[in-house]
């Protein structure tokens, strides 16, 4: 029960990766606020974790919008009171190659994914700093380090998560709030399991691992990075992805 008494906030945490990072804080002993923009599934992850026996709240989040993402961090301080743990999970993909990407796609793949994660950073982190104390797991991906066709919005919003989360830990640390990034590889979600096929093998066959990772894997990950074993830890992107990246 490493979390006990802490108070986890995971944004995108309705489903898939960020559901599971949800349940394992809960598991671990958390209480856990649910950001997502979808209510419905939200509420089915709120009545998971507390079947687990935690307190948790599902409360609609916009993370591109500052005043929205300041009025839900409110709701949570009335519930809770604090806010010990940040995932920025929230995330989207719109895929197209360069030429043809438009400016609607562009934008909303970089409002949610970088700056939504500097939204919910921004505003959490001002509680943290009262309190002397904080964990702020920002989840990139191994596209933000090496590319890949068709994605330069998504790609340059994560390689931006990454350097928010090197600045970030940097003005942070004087106040005890460690700063950290996760960059997953292949994961095997919904939105995963709509690709091709000879495209999944492809990718299968660039992972020494020799198979694709599962949401557990980058929840695991996010706990030991929020946890006290990794308490002289910031800064730093954790890549997890069977050895498809090697830096």
């Amino acid at each position: 029960m490493r979390f006990e008494n802490k108070v986890a906030f995971v944004t995108g945490s309705a489903q898939g990766i960020g559901r599971d990072i949800a349940l394992k804080f809960a598991a671990e002993g958390a209480d856990i606020v649910i950001g997502d923009i979808n209510l419905e599934k939200a509420a089915k992850t709120q009545a998971e974790i507390e079947a687990l026996g935690r307190k948790a709240a599902a409360l609609e989040l916009d993370v591109t919008n500052y005043s929205k993402v300041t009025e839900t961090v409110n709701k949570i301080l009335d519930k809770f009171g604090k806010v010990d743990i940040l995932v920025n999970n929230a995330g989207i993909t719109k895929d197209a190659l360069l030429l043809r990407m438009g400016d609607a796609e562009w934008d909303a793949v970089i409002n949610v994914n970088l700056k939504g994660t500097f939204n919910c950073t921004k505003a959490v982190s001002r509680l943290m700093i009262k309190e002397r104390y904080g964990r702020i797991i920002n989840i990139a991906s191994i596209i933000g380090i090496i590319g890949n066709a068709g994605q330069a919005n998504y790609s340059a919003s994560k390689a931006g998560i990454i350097a928010l989360t090197k600045t970030a830990a940097r003005e942070l640390a004087s106040r005890n709030i460690n700063v950290n990034a996760v960059a997953p590889g292949f994961i095997q979600t919904e939105m995963t399991a709509r690709l091709p096929e000879e495209l999944k093998a492809k990718m299968l066959s660039a992972i020494p691992l020799a198979r694709f990772g599962n949401p557990a894997d980058i929840a695991s990950v996010c706990a030991f990075l929020a946890s006290e074993e990794a308490a002289y830890i910031t800064g730093q992107t954790i890549i997890v992805d069977g050895g498809m990246v090697m830096v």
